[in-house]
């Protein structure tokens, strides 16, 4: 599937949630298509968790 479809399915989606659960309901449904994005970058590999756990730094070394 396209990048361009994912999108738009997901852009239905929040619509969807914010015309009929209202604004909180737009809140979550977004929030869980974050994780859900995440969770699916980690699975396929494109993303490392030790990513998250290290530290940007200060920059001195």
């Amino acid at each position: 599937m396209s990048m361009a479809v994912v999108g738009m399915v997901a852009g239905m989606a929040l619509g969807f949630a914010g015309y009929f659960g209202g604004f909180g309901a737009f809140l979550l449904v977004a929030a869980l298509g974050a994780v859900g994005f995440v969770v699916g970058r980690f699975v396929e590999g494109d993303l490392d968790i030790g990513d998250f756990l290290r530290g940007r730094g200060n920059g001195r070394r």
